[in-house]
């Protein structure tokens, strides 16, 4: 199914979420030191993560459906302990989980939340969301000079 043209800028940042996912864990299989994979995920937090998260509290309406609302609430309060963790620890397994957490949540919203809104929402609704996110949205960038995972 086509992504309503309304939300494609947050699956565009997906799309970039899925890829910083996949640069984690491409450090992570390459044994790269877990402070540089830490930097990077900071660099992404402080770039691009955090104003994401804000954007979807913004623009994002009320789902009709509390559990959909609650779980995207949740889990973005679980990848900002994470990432606090992450800033606590040495463990390399965190960085794997928050990899892990991050793509699962970026499934949840692009296969169950998004296509909900989609079903749900009015024509007029989803346009206000779109306005909303032209108003609000940052284009995705990523120039983090350290390509650790190449």
């Amino acid at each position: 199914m086509k992504r309503n043209e309304n939300l494609v800028l947050l699956s565009r940042d997906h799309h970039f979420g899925l890829l910083y996912c996949w640069k984690i864990k491409q450090g992570i299989k390459k044994d790269i030191s877990f402070t540089r994979i830490r930097n990077y995920i900071n660099y992404f937090w402080i770039e691009s993560l955090s104003k994401h998260f804000k954007v979807e509290d913004i623009v994002l309406p009320e789902t009709g459906n509390d559990s959909l609302q609650i779980q995207m609430d949740k889990e973005h309060r679980e990848i900002r302990k994470m990432i606090s963790s992450i800033n606590q620890s040495e463990n390399m397994q965190l960085l794997a989980d928050f990899a892990d957490a991050l793509q699962s949540h970026i499934r949840f919203e692009e296969r169950v939340l998004f296509p909900h809104l989609e079903k749900n929402l009015s024509e007029e609704e989803m346009d206000e969301v779109g306005k909303k996110l032209i108003k609000y949205h940052q284009k995705e960038a990523d120039n983090y000079p350290d390509e650790f995972w190449k």
